[in-house]
């Protein structure tokens, strides 16, 4: 009812001819019936607030597919119930809840509006007996009967449910009300809706309910067929055949989950799988189908057996290994990188002559955008082998790797369980990318994790703490990445074989730029049709004055900017350059980054040129000393750490020794700096360099051009061997230094580097530091100084690659 000028008025006699509908799922709500309604945000969710403006009406249709992307208006019935809002509540994600009592069907006419909102024209159809008022009153009687004997028999039935059946007196509500109960297909719902006809719609009613009767009965005579042959042990297996019953019934798809396991259990038993494996399925499998599955216990059983179906657990299939094939896959993506690509034919050349031979982890580390991701696909490509790649860098739980307990909520298995998940194959590539940047968290150290993982002797039965059963890793062929190996754990370092990527020198970066990189930024910028060409010296120029890093991804990322700025001019219609000279390169890029090569040369006393190694490849150290007032010692400044600072020491003390005067440093402090003061710098390797600085400063003579060193300094003046050679002989030839002493025991480490990297250079080993001084000073100046010892006198030669060597790598390659 409703009250319109102070008199009470039925509500459907003011029922509007326009309706804003609102579209619901899974069934109908008929007419008569207060219910809640959740309506979500959106176009929808409008149309319930223009409602409430005006007479609080609207449409509730049903969908005729949920699934179905069709437009509202063409995915909606006819006929629906015409629902008064009673009371509207915002929910926070923008929904509203509603309370909403339903009146009487519509039909839908029109489309008065589509967009913004859902606007129809109706009108209601007012309801046909179709029968005379003795044969309607028989089946409404028939009607009541059947429902009572329903709810006797249906412990689904509420008391509030039967009070409300004893309430309706009118047939056609009391068939709404007995409809809305029934458990049918939505399709059966949407007839009674559209059921104006008062003795069609109750003869529907009678039929959908005389199904739900016969379906209880059954339900009743499954029970008491089944209790005849439980006993106490079998209790528990009622529910499963009770439901396996009323699905054979029904004509639904039955047991399609125990027909999985069964499978799957079957294909353990013929591989044959590990006996601890087959006999936990086994249990697992039993515990499901036992289970109700309104529990949570049924749920974490059948994802446990999902992942466990899921899995790889058949042997890697045998594979036709062509080397040849290999060798031109790994040349055609890479360039160089010979010593890489020869550990990849080794393998593969093994793995042809013993196929039972299991997985190798190998660990490449260099510097930044040199290609070790890349490299690692390649090897997939050439082995004929699935890849899968994940991040360890910043990874602070164990569980990532080895997974979590079952016993936990939301639990999964690791990262290399779930790898194998995905490729399904047991001889995948795994790449462990930024191995060297794992964290260590409150949940656990994710490198101790990785142990069991990457230790050949112990993967064959790795236990994933999510499955808990053993599971062979042998097959697997892992490769991790990483920029340094200092921060890897030496535990954890010895499980792999390490193949360290080098940067690049100019000619590498002009050979990858020209059969590479130039290609894919003209794709990536869409400039590739307009034929654009780089001259080789311009490609130079964009290598010395704005990417000197050790890598190529400084160098794509300025080719990508070069090749934005074309697109520009294309667009805007202006002249751009076709072939592109080293004039336009800096036109286009701006202001080189790199053109002062000042901090390169030792041109003043008191400054040498030494090489380092960093974590993004090798760089050049120009390392100044002066004298300060003071009481002696010496003064460091340009973020030097600890073993630097030990290194400067030593050499203060070994130039005193060396000297033999000690006034000279009595009422003077030497201020020792390496420049870049804003970047961390440690490591032993400076030593000669900061001892050739201090004697240069007290001699007053600068030391000869062109060379660059490397070396650790013992206080009796020995040269000890330093890391990563050919990172700083690519440094010193990146800036044009071309002279490089080292150590002699470095001397096997310089064999091993390319002749194409050695190409144009001059190498000096030397083994004590008079040595050093020797080829850095003028004879005049230093023979005074330096003491005789006559076990380290012999001429210092300048050693360069021999014929042999060289004819030897000729024929490696």
């Amino acid at each position: 009812m409703e009250e319109v000028d102070g008199s009470i008025i039925p509500v459907d006699s003011i029922l509007p001819p326009e309706l804003f509908l609102v579209p619901i799922k899974t069934r109908p709500v008929f007419p008569g019936i207060i219910t809640p309604l959740i309506v979500p945000g959106g176009k929808f969710a409008k149309a319930v607030d223009e409602a409430l403006k005006g007479n609080s009406f609207i449409g509730l249709v049903l969908l005729r597919d949920e699934e179905n992307e069709k437009k509202t208006e063409e995915n909606i019935y006819d006929y629906g119930v015409v629902a008064k809002i009673l009371k509207k509540v915002n929910l926070p994600d923008g929904a509203v809840n509603i309370l909403i009592n339903t009146v009487r069907r519509f039909k839908v006419e029109s489309f008065s509006s589509v967009e913004p909102l859902l606007i129809a024209k109706v009108n209601y159809p007012e309801e046909e007996p179709g029968a005379s008022k003795n044969t309607i009153k028989a089946m409404m009687r028939t009607l009541l009967i059947m429902t009572r004997e329903l709810a006797q028999n249906n412990p689904l039935f509420t008391e509030e449910m039967k009070l409300t059946m004893l309430n309706v007196n009118e047939p056609g509500k009391m068939a709404d009300f007995v409809c809305s109960i029934l458990n049918i297909e939505k399709e059966d719902y949407q007839s009674v809706i559209e059921s104006v006809n008062l003795k069609d719609r109750i003869e529907k009613v009678l039929l959908y309910l005389k199904k739900e009767i016969d379906l209880v009965s059954l339900q009743r005579e499954i029970q008491e067929n089944i209790q005849d042959k439980i006993d106490k042990q079998q209790r528990q297996f009622f529910l499963r055949e009770q439901l396996k019953a009323i699905q054979a019934e029904l004509g639904q798809k039955e047991g399609k989950y125990e027909k999985k396991y069964e499978k799957f259990l079957e294909r353990l038993k013929a591989i044959p799988a590990d006996p601890e494996v087959i006999e936990e399925v086994e249990r697992e499998m039993d515990k499901f189908f036992y289970t109700d599955q309104n529990t949570a216990d049924y749920n974490v059983i059948r994802n446990y057996l999902d992942i466990m179906e899921s899995l790889p657990w058949e042997a890697a299939p045998s594979r036709e290994i062509d080397l040849e094939k290999a060798r031109k896959t790994l040349d055609r993506d890479h360039y160089k990188l010979d010593d890489v690509k020869e550990r990849i034919l080794e393998f593969l050349a093994v793995k042809k002559l013993k196929p039972t031979e299991k997985g190798s982890i190998l660990l490449l580390v260099g510097p930044p955008g040199v290609g070790k991701t890349s490299i690692a696909k390649s090897i997939a490509e050439a082995m004929g082998r699935k890849f899968f790649r994940f991040s360890v860098g910043g990874m602070r739980d164990e569980a990532e790797i080895k997974g979590h307990r079952r016993t936990y909520i939301g639990a999964m298995p690791g990262k290399i369980i779930t790898a194998l998940r995905i490729t399904k194959e047991k001889d995948s590539v795994i790449l462990l990318d930024e191995i060297d940047k794992l964290g260590l968290g409150m949940q656990g150290d994710p490198a101790a994790a990785l142990l069991e993982v990457l230790d050949p002797e112990q993967n064959k039965t790795f236990r994933d703490h999510y499955l808990d059963l053993p599971f062979d890793l042998s097959s697997v062929f892992f490769i991790a990445t990483a920029n340094t190996l200092d921060s890897i754990s030496r535990i954890l370092l010895d499980r792999m074989e390490v193949i360290n990527l080098s940067g690049y020198i100019t000619d590498e970066k002009v050979q990858i730029f020209n059969k590479h990189l130039w290609k894919k930024v003209l794709e990536k910028n869409g400039i590739e049709p307009y034929g654009i060409q780089i001259d080789k010296k311009a490609v130079v120029s964009l290598i010395d004055h704005y990417s000197r890093e050790s890598g190529v991804r400084g160098l794509e990322k300025q080719s990508d900017k070069l090749a934005r700025k074309l697109a520009l001019q294309i667009v805007k219609g202006e002249s751009y350059p076709k072939h592109i000279e080293p004039s336009d390169v800096e036109k286009l890029l701006g202001v080189p980054k790199y053109t002062d090569d000042r901090m390169t040369k030792p041109t003043v006393p008191g400054t040498a040129l030494g090489l380092a190694w960093t974590s993004v490849g090798g760089a050049t150290l120009l390392i100044e000393a002066v004298f300060v007032k003071g009481k002696g010692g010496i003064l460091l400044t340009g973020m030097i750490g600890k073993s630097m600072e030990e290194s400067s020491s030593i050499a203060l003390s070994y130039i005193k020794n060396l000297l033999g005067s000690e006034e000279l440093f009595t009422e003077k402090t030497i201020h020792l700096h390496v420049p870049d003061g804003a970047t961390p710098k440690d490591g032993p390797s400076a030593g000669i360099t900061m001892a050739t600085t201090i004697l240069s400063l007290v001699l007053n003579k600068r030391i000869r051009l062109g060379f660059g060193m490397t070396g650790e300094l013992t206080l009796t003046g020995e040269v000890l061997a330093i890391g990563g050679l050919r990172e700083k002989i690519v440094a010193a030839k990146r800036v044009g230094v071309h002279k490089i002493i080292f150590p002699s025991d470095n001397r096997p480490q310089l064999d091993e580097i390319p002749d194409y990297v050695k190409k144009g250079m001059e190498f000096f080993p030397v083994s004590r530091f008079e040595e050093v001084a020797k080829i850095l000073f003028e004879p005049k100046t230093i023979d005074g100084i330096l003491k005789p010892k006559t076990e380290h006198n012999a001429a210092t030669k300048k050693t360069k690659p021999s014929p042999k060597k060289k004819s030897v790598t000729r024929k490696k390659k």
